[in-house]
Parts: structure tokens; sequence; C-alpha cells
């Protein structure tokens, strides 16, 4: 039986316990780092292997596809069957998905498994990350929202929001450090399954049994598909409320449903689905273009390092921008967006004329940077564009936007990059530059957005 729900929303003043918002943020945080540790080992695990680079590649995209299908299920659960449900639902996701992985990888490694029935099973054992590990986002940013007043509300949803983001600069960083002897690569998937295990059971010891009294929606994220692909952070409205996640209207008062071809939204999502592509496309080539360029094809055990550097200066140039460059610019949705894919071509450009780590770096690190203000910006044009009662379905198609770029552009990238490294970098700064222009032929300006 469904349990009640209340769409009044809790008084001003009304804040989380310091312990339990702590924990909150381990959820998010697990998720977020062992994800991106994984993509940082991969590239030298499939070398190992001697499984085709697309091969790796598509492995993700079945992942993908589930978290996209089954992310609004699980979000729509969580106001029915409480929001400590979801979380515990996500986290034991994470960690069985890891610890097969790890299990199927090792054994692979090892000479159990056939490379096809290695990777066939690596992909059944990741779905369990993209099917159930999707639970846990949304409810922890529906908890938080259900549970504190609309003056904390901000401060908390944006330090929760941040645990994703630091979790993509920690996962790299991390994983070098914890390939073990005689686990080899395979090392981070366990030791992150061990992390989530004692964070679901401080969770189901922490932190009480909820009913969901206040219908506090929590926004449909995108995986943490990459080290720069972090969730928007929350930004206050004039009301004290938030714009994305604010409590449910009654049946009576929901909108109309909104349209992808919505003429307010389609420029927007154009945008989006085109430079989301760009990003997915330069994220699945580069650790193989690491091994190659560095010639580590050989010795993939010595991958793992630069793989992670890499990755890490990307998430932390992205958090850089998205937490320091647009408050300080003031930069609005339009001129975002446009500087933002003006650097990311300008860092592809260095990437592909990079011979050594320190070039191809700095050229990721450039290219994430603009993707930090490119993301935002199309994601705030997408919310300005239409009206405040619309503010639910328009996060939730902007998610859709976002999880479709991964779905297969990495493989197809990585694919082309097999055959011709230079048409597969021809591709990704053409996607750029159509974004350039559809940003700037078709967005509405700043000022109109805002005024």
């Amino acid at each position: 039986m469904d349990m009640p729900r209340s769409d009044t929303a809790p008084a001003s003043g009304v804040r989380l316990p310091r312990d339990r918002l702590a924990l909150l943020f381990m959820v998010m945080l697990v998720t977020a780092a062992g994800n991106t540790a994984m993509q940082s080992v991969m590239p030298s695990i499939g070398t190992r292997l001697k499984v085709p680079d697309f091969w790796i590649s598509l492995a993700y995209s079945w992942s993908a596809v589930l978290w996209m299908v089954m992310a609004p299920y699980w979000a729509r659960r969580s106001d029915r069957r409480g929001r400590k449900a979801m979380m515990a639902i996500g986290l034991t996701g994470f960690t069985a998905s890891f610890a097969l992985c790890g299990l199927v990888l090792l054994g692979g490694l090892g000479g159990m498994f056939g490379t096809t029935a290695a990777l066939l099973l690596f992909a059944a054992a990741r779905s369990l990350y993209g099917g159930f590990g999707s639970a846990a986002p949304p409810a922890v940013q529906a908890y938080v929202a259900s549970r504190t007043g609309r003056a904390e509300r901000t401060q908390a949803l944006s330090m929760i929001s941040s645990s994703f983001g630091l979790g993509t600069v920690l996962g790299p960083a991390l994983a070098p450090f914890l390939i073990l002897p005689h686990v080899g690569l395979v090392s981070p998937f366990f030791s992150f399954a061990l992390i989530a295990i004692v964070v679901l059971a401080a969770l189901r010891l922490r932190l009480p049994d909820d009913t969901p009294q206040f219908a506090g929606r929590g926004e449909v994220m995108a995986a943490p598909f990459s080290a720069s692909s972090n969730p928007r952070r929350v930004v206050a409205d004039p009301d004290g409320d938030t714009d994305e996640l604010s409590p449910a209207l009654p049946l009576a008062a929901e909108p109309k449903r909104l349209q992808w071809r919505d003429p307010r939204l389609r420029a927007w999502l154009t945008v989006g689905l085109l430079g989301g592509h760009a990003q997915a496309m330069l994220l699945g080539v580069m650790g193989f273009l690491l091994l190659d360029r560095l010639g580590l094809r050989a010795s993939p055990e010595a991958g793992a390092a630069p793989v992670g550097l890499v990755l890490m200066i990307g998430a932390v140039a992205t958090l850089l921008s998205q937490w320091g460059l647009i408050p300080m610019l003031h930069l609005g949705p339009r001129s975002a967006t446009i500087t933002g894919m003006a650097l990311s071509l300008v860092g592809t450009a260095i990437v592909a004329a990079g011979a050594d780590l320190h070039g191809m770096a700095v050229g990721f690190g450039v290219a994430s940077l603009g993707f930090g203000l490119y993301r935002p910006g199309f994601t705030a044009g997408a919310s300005l564009a239409v009206s405040r009662a619309e503010q639910g379905q328009s996060a939730g198609v902007v998610a859709a936007v976002n999880g479709a770029a991964y779905i297969v552009a990495p493989a197809i990238a990585v694919w082309i990059y097999n055959h011709q490294q230079w048409i597969a970098f021809g591709l990704i700064a053409a996607l750029m530059v159509a974004t350039l222009l559809v940003a700037w032929n078709g967005t509405q300006r700043d000022e109109e957005l805002v005024g």
C-alpha cells in the first residue's frame, strides 16, 4: 500500500542533522568515485584481455540505457516507498555490480573465461549498476529536499551535488593507489565494493526509517559517466525555494506534457545532444589515446596512473568552471554555452596534437573547463525557457539528453579512432562547431531569458 503524501513543504528553519547529511554525502560520493575509478583502469584491463577497444566502450552502453530507463522509475518510487529504501537499493546494486565485475575481470585475466565470455559477463554485471544503482541519487536529493526548510535547502542540496563532483575527482586519483599485488588492475572494483558495504551498513544503522511526508522530488540525474559529467548546482529562486527540487504539484495542477519538439526547447536540446555527443566521444577515446601515444599497450598496468591523472585533471577543471568561473563571471546560459564549447574545441585540438602526457593533460583540462561551462549553460537555458510549473519535466528531458549521448557515441568514436585517429577527432570537432552554430543562431539571448 502506498504511503501517505503531503504537498506541504517543511517550515523554514528545519534542517538535517550533520551526521545524516554526511551520510547522504557519502552515498553520492562512493557512487561517483567508483564509477570514474573504473573508467580509469578499464582501457588497461581491455588491453590485457586483448579485447578490441570498441567492445570495451560498448560494454558501458547497456548500463547507460538502463540508467536512463530506470532512474525516473526509482525517482517516482522514492516518494511512495521511502527514500532510505531506495538509497539502500542503489548502494546494493552498486556493490553487487562492482564485486561481480571485479570477479569476472579477474577470471578473464586469469584465463578462467574466454575473452567473449568475460566481456558478456562484465556487461551483465555492469547492468546491475544502471538498473539498480540509479535508485540512490534521486532518493538522496528528495530526502534532503523534503526535510529542510526553504532557507537551508539550497545550501544542503548544493553540498550533496558537490559530493558527486568530488567523487569524479577522487575516483581517478585513488584508482592507481588501490591496485594491489596478486589482484592487479581489478583491485579498485573490490575496494569500492567494500567501501559501499560500509556506507550501506551505516545507512541502515544511522538513517531513520522514513515515511515520505513531503513530496520533495529528486532530480533524475545523469549517471556519473565521466570525470566531466557533474550534476548541476542547485540555485535558489527569489522566493527562497529551489527551481530544481520543489514540492509536487497537486494532480489537477500538473501542466501539459512537455514535448521534445517544443519550440521553446528545440534549440537548447539540440545544443545538448550535439555537444553531449562530442563530450562523450572525447572521453571515449581518451584512455586508449593515452595508452597509444605513451607507448603503454605492451605494459597496460602502467597505463592506469596516467589515465587516472588526466581524468582527475578534467574533473578538477570542470569543478573550477562550475563552482568558480560561472559565479565569478556571472555568465548567462547562452554565454556559458558558447564560451564553454569554444574552449572545448580548443582543448580538443590540443589533445589531438599532443604527443606526451603533459600536452594531452593540458588539452583535456582545457576541454573539460569548457564542458564545465557548456553543460550548466544549456541546462539553465532549457530551464529558463519554460514556466516554473514545467521545471520537473524540463529536468527530466535534460537528464535524458545527457544520458543519450553516452549510449553509443563513445563506442562509435573508439571504432573510428581505431581505424583513423584524425577522422575521429575531426568528427568530434565538427559536432562542437555545429553546437556553436546552433547556440549562436537558435538560442535566446541571456537578457531575453532572464528579463
